[in-house]
Order: C-alpha cells, then structure tokens, then sequence
C-alpha cells in the first residue's frame, strides 16, 4: 500500500459515525479480506490506516491488501459481535481464520440414539442430531439445557443407555428428584423419550401447556409456603424466557423475508435490501441513485425493478414505508413466486427494529455522499413520514413572534438547510400593521411580507426566492389557522405549513396541523430536530426582542433631548459609560466629549438639571447661551 493510498483511507475511515458496526476489508480484487467488530466505527477502523507501530505482523499484512472497505451499521456492539460473526462464516475471510473458533452460536443438541440426551452445543455437526437454534447467549443456552433437565429429570451424566442400564448406583441427582434414573431401569424408553420431547417443547417456547403447568407448580408451591422451591421455579422461568429474548441480526425468529428501506438526500437517494433465511442476514445490497421524488411512488418503481431481477421472492417483503398500489404489488409477487408474498409495514416490535436498522445504514449511505451526518439524514426521514410530505424537508423555515404585553412587537425566522442551521438565510421584522398583543395577526403579516419577497425575487437561489419544504411555526392550531389564508392568497397553498406545540415546561410536545396534533416523543431523531429548531428560532426572536428593547429605551432618554439623535447619543454613551454619568456631567465636560456641540450639550445639560435651566430662563438666558 503506498502512503498517499494509506492517507485516503485514512480520510475516508475518519468520516465514519461514532456507531457500533461491522467493517468488511475488500483487497483489489473485491475479495473480503477481513471482517470485525467495532464500538465505535470511526476510532477503530482509522486505527489501521494510522501508525504502524502498535500493529502485529498479521494487522500489517492484511493492511498492505486493503484497497478499499465498508461497513454495517448495528444498535450495539453485541449485535455487531453476532453480526461479524456470520458474516465470518459465510465469507471465510483470509485473515479472520484465527477468530472463527473463538465467535459462534451456540445451540441445544439433541443427541441420535435410543436414549436421547439434551445437551449444549458451540457448532452445528452433520452427525444425525437434532439441533435447536442458533441462541446468541451462551450462558442462557446453558441454564436453559441446565433447568429443562431438572424440570424433566433428564440425566446429565455422561452414562449410556441401555449398555450401562444397572451397572453402577444412581447419583444424587436422583435422590434430590432432579433424575428419573434410567441407570436404574426404572423408566421405560417410551416414557423416557416422551420426556425429551416435553422438554423440546419447553425450551423452544412453543408449549404454553407446560409453562402453564409450571407457573401452577410455583404457585402452588408458595401456597404451601415452599419458597425455595417456588423461587427456582421462578428463576427456571425466568431462564427460559431469557432464552427466548433472540438477538434480531441472528434468530430464528427472524422470518425469510427482504427487508428495504428508503433514504433521501439533497442530490441522492438510496434504497438499502436486506436480506434474511433461515434466522440469518445472509446478503445486503445498496443501490444509489439520483432524487427519486414521492416516496411511495419511488418504492413501487423500485419493488417492480428489483424483483424482475431478483429471484428467489421471499414470503415476506417489509418495507419502511406505504408503497403506491400496494395490493397489486402483492399480486404480481405472488403470481412470480408461486405462492403468498405479503408486503408489511411494521409499527413497533422486533420487525420495527430491523426495518430501523436497514433505513440506518441506508441513510448513512446518503450521508457519506451529501457531506450530511447519519442522524440527520434519518431525522429528515422520519419527520417526512410523521407528517406525510412527499420528501425529506431539506429546506426548512421556522418563525416566531416576540413581545412585552404588546411592546416592541418582534418576529425571527430561521432557515434549517438539510438538518442544520443555515444562519446567513435568518431573518428579523419589526411588526409594522398590528397593535398590541396578537400572535395570530403577527404571523399572518409577517408570513404576508415574507412571500411579497418571494415574488419579487421568484427564482432566487438563496434568500427569499427560494420556497421552503416545510414551515415551521412556534404556536399552536391558531397560528397555523392564521397563516393558511396567507399561503393560499399567494397560491403557495402546497406548500406544508405545521405548529410547533410547547408543554407547560416549555419543551417541545407535538406537531399540530389542521388535521390535529401529532405526537413526536417517541421518534427520537425528529423529535430532536424538531425541538433544536423551535429553541433556535425562539432564541433569535427573543434576541431581536431584547435588542429592540434595549434601542426603545434608549430612545425614551437621550434621543428624546433636542439635537441628540441616536448616532450623538451613543457617542455619549460611548464616553460616559452610564446614563447615570451623563446625569452627573457639567456642562464643560458635556461639550467636550466626541461628536458634541455646545448647544447640544446645553440641551442636555438642561435636560438633567431643569432647576439650573429654569433659574436661567429667568434670568433671561437659554440654555444654549449657557
């Protein structure tokens, strides 16, 4: 690898998000060279293009093939250990061989012989057996293995049945009731197999019969005020159930099923497919492309494409959004497939999570090549679905009113440009047409006279000619009830218009439309963004406000005093330091300070000392003779 190649990966690698992941090492050829794990994908991968003083041989070996490299996104670093662990095994990567026995699933075995046995299993073995899983815990594997087996009095020695049936004394396992002693002859196969058969159902969670049958035994053993006993079963339970929390990248409760996820940026899209058998994320594909439009619409076109060229179609398509003419949809894939093809979008539980993770990686894709950080790119995205738009808001506009009890009547705009502050596009007005205390005519004039801008400097690339995506105002139902004529007197009715609606904390709670409110606590990354810009438009707005105050009540004083204006009433100011000093001054010192003449300063000399100036009146001088 030469230094100049070492220097843009290097580059390349410190642009990757502070997230758990996996990276995969692709030499010239394309060839996957080297998969790992991260906690963080930036610090960890930007370590192998920096110094090579602190590597191994083998690090600097696979370094010197590294021509290039990608990643994979996770919610934690557990998931990303389980996710580069498949990933290992399907891509057997050059220099990954030293870890593969150190990263595996972990299974129930089910032995093949007349006496079966229960045990735990670090791989999967073409010897016959039955195999449940793959688990991700192997601790909770074990207890599982560990309680089926007193549950069930199964042995856990390592005896043969029949051949050993009646040569050596039972264990104690049999006296304490945790075995039924096959040793002793005192059961027969049938009954024994019958046996390993309840406890296959138990621990794969498909006989509520059993578990019912052991919270009786609990409860019953605590009516007979047998707590030990009722608190093993408690904790056997509580195994079992841990057994059953599996872990989304790797599980068998992850159907066969693609799952497509849609990211929008300013100049690129990005449809992101994964795709799962057997429990196991087995293949991804990215496909980048230019703006796609209407979201629903863009995943009809790209379900119709994909699967004309992709085959096989899985029972299940999940989505992270409604797609255009979804029943027909349906149809045709099921007509291609030979069989039911479902296209689901999920709201909440583990298919909610995938679809999250998918859009993610997507989104992280679209980030990388807009110069955009993952968490806006999604941020963007969710709040287009929250609200409906067509499209992620890349241009977003944020008003808010400012006022004392009707004084100083304020307003500022901020401009959110592709999830981020665009400062050289704020803007302040001064209400000119409303007396008083009203928010709702306030915002109607001020949003009048931003589109009268609008039309004069139509087609504008910055400033007031450019159409916002979406308005956003700090207000409720009124505000937005308020401006809606507005947008429509000037034909932008298309344009999304929505409130920022504040609890009692002053924090943001929803987003109010005319269709009512939409609550947005529990979509973190729009609820951020949402809440960031209500505090920065409320911030410049009362900025403006309290700077127009400041120059009103300066204006009351000095700028009151014949022949001191603004500009000769800060100079004052300026010298003095304080009104107070002004007040104290002679009228010798008020004349000598910069931008002062005598008259002026007699004006304000007299102004502070009206005793002075009325005992001069009568004696017939003024105060500019003075």
């Amino acid at each position: 690898m030469t230094e100049e190649k070492r220097r843009a990966l290097r580059k390349q690698a410190m642009n990757l998000p502070l997230h758990p992941g996996v990276y995969l090492m692709h030499a010239k050829d394309g060839t996957i060279i080297y998969i790992g794990k991260a906690k963080a994908l930036k610090n960890r991968v930007s370590q192998y293009f920096g110094s090579e003083k602190n590597h191994d041989e083998k690090v600097r070996q696979m370094v010197a093939h590294v021509d290039w490299f990608e990643y994979i996104l996770t919610d934690s670093e557990f998931e990303a250990l389980v996710l580069e662990a498949s990933l290992i095994k399907q891509h057997t990567p050059k220099y990954n061989i030293l870890l593969k026995d150190d990263k595996g699933y972990h299974y129930i075995k089910i032995t093949n012989e007349p006496w079966p046995r229960l045990e735990q299993a670090k791989q999967k073995l073409d010897d016959g057996a039955r195999y449940l899983g793959p688990y991700v815990s192997s601790w909770a594997t074990k207890e599982s293995v560990d309680e089926a087996r007193k549950i069930f009095r199964l042995p856990d020695c390592t005896r043969r049945f029949p051949q050993d049936i009646g040569k050596k004394r039972p264990c104690l396992n049999y006296y304490i009731q945790q075995c039924c002693a096959p040793c002793l002859g005192k059961i027969s196969c049938e009954a024994y197999n019958a046996l390993v058969e309840e406890a296959v159902e138990f621990v794969q969670g498909g006989s509520a019969a059993t578990v019912k049958k052991l919270q009786a035994r609990m409860q019953e053993a605590s009516d007979n005020l047998q707590f030990e006993v009722a608190a093993r079963l408690r904790d056997r339970l509580t195994a079992i159930r841990r057994m059953a929390d599996r872990q989304k990248v790797v599980a068998n409760a992850v159907p066969e099923q693609d799952v497509i996820a849609l990211a929008q940026g300013p100049t690129l899209s990005c449809f992101q497919v994964f795709r799962f058998e057997n429990g196991r994320l087995y293949d991804r594909e990215r496909f980048q492309m230019g703006p796609v439009g209407e979201a629903e619409n863009a995943r009809r076109e790209f379900l119709e494409r994909y699967y004309t060229m992709r085959t096989p179609i899985p029972p299940r398509v999940t989505l992270d959004g409604p797609v255009e003419s979804a029943d027909l949809l349906e149809t045709w894939l099921s007509q291609k497939a030979g069989r039911a093809v479902h296209i689901t979008v999920p709201q909440k539980g583990e298919q909610a999570r995938l679809v999250e993770m998918v859009r993610t990686n997507a989104a992280e894709q679209v980030a990388q090549a807009t110069g955009r950080t993952g968490r806006e790119a999604s941020a963007l995205d969710e709040l287009a679905r929250l609200l409906g738009l067509p499209g992620p808001p890349r241009y977003i506009e944020s008003y808010d009113i400012s006022n004392l009890a009707g004084e100083d009547n304020v307003a500022g705009m901020v401009v959110f440009e592709n999830g981020r502050p665009l400062k050289s596009a704020y803007r302040k007005f001064r209400i000119k047409t409303v007396e008083g205390q009203d928010d709702y005519a306030s915002m109607a004039e001020v949003l009048a006279r931003r589109f009268l801008e609008y039309e004069a400097h139509k087609g504008e690339p910055e400033g007031f000619g450019r159409l916002p995506d979406l308005i956003l105002l700090d207000g409720g139902k009124g505000q937005v009830s308020a401006v809606r004529p507005v947008l429509e007197r000037f034909g932008l009715s298309q344009v999304p218009l929505f409130g920022m609606v504040k609890d009692n904390s002053h924090r943001t709670r929803a987003i109010t439309g005319e269709g009512g409110e939409i609550a947005i606590n529990s979509h973190r990354a729009a609820f951020t963004l949402v809440s960031s810009i209500q505090d920065e438009v409320h911030r410049w707005a009362i900025g403006y406000h309290r700077q127009s105050r400041k120059k009103h009540t300066f204006s009351t004083t000095l700028t009151q005093i014949p022949g001191v204006g603004p500009a000769r009433a800060k100079a004052l100011l300026r010298h003095f330091g304080t009104i107070t000093a002004i007040q104290k001054a002679t009228q010798e010192e008020l004349s000598a300070a910069p931008g002062m003449t005598r008259p002026a300063a007699a004006h304000v000399y007299a102004f502070y000392h009206p005793e002075e100036a009325a005992i001069s009146e009568t004696q017939g001088e003024s105060p500019a003779e003075n």
